[in-house]
């Protein structure tokens, strides 16, 4: 049996450290910054790393999925931050009714898609 572990925290990269810094926080995460190439950008108990770094390629093809009670509040969410006309580059992708639940995405500033979805 392997020993217990505490949380998963995965890193991700940004074109614009500030703008992404940014966006997450209007999200509604909140930023401990742990230098000045990193954050740790948290929700709750969900956190990842977010780094002044950029490789196109890996980042574009970066993706977050966040279950959450609530796909459709989340969308409700994201509506209303007018996401599009304050970050460029952002993109919000329409709840979606799947056959294991909904879900809706979020492109970030930097190319990261992130998912908040519920299961049935």
């Amino acid at each position: 049996m392997a020993p217990a572990t505490v949380s998963i925290r995965p890193f991700i990269g940004a074109q614009n450290f500030e703008l992404s810094k940014a966006f997450y926080r209007e999200l509604g995460f909140e930023e401990h910054i742990i230098d000045a190439k990193m954050s740790l950008i948290r929700l709750g108990d969900l956190a990842f790393y977010l780094q002044d770094y950029y490789a196109k390629e890996w980042v574009e093809n970066t993706m977050i999925f966040f279950e959450v009670k609530s796909a459709a509040e989340w969308f409700e969410h994201l509506q209303s931050l007018d996401l599009q006309n304050k970050y460029p580059g952002t993109k919000l992708v329409p709840l979606r009714h799947e056959q294991w639940g909904r879900e809706c995405m979020v492109l970030d500033p930097a190319g990261v898609l992130i998912h908040f979805g519920n299961f049935h």
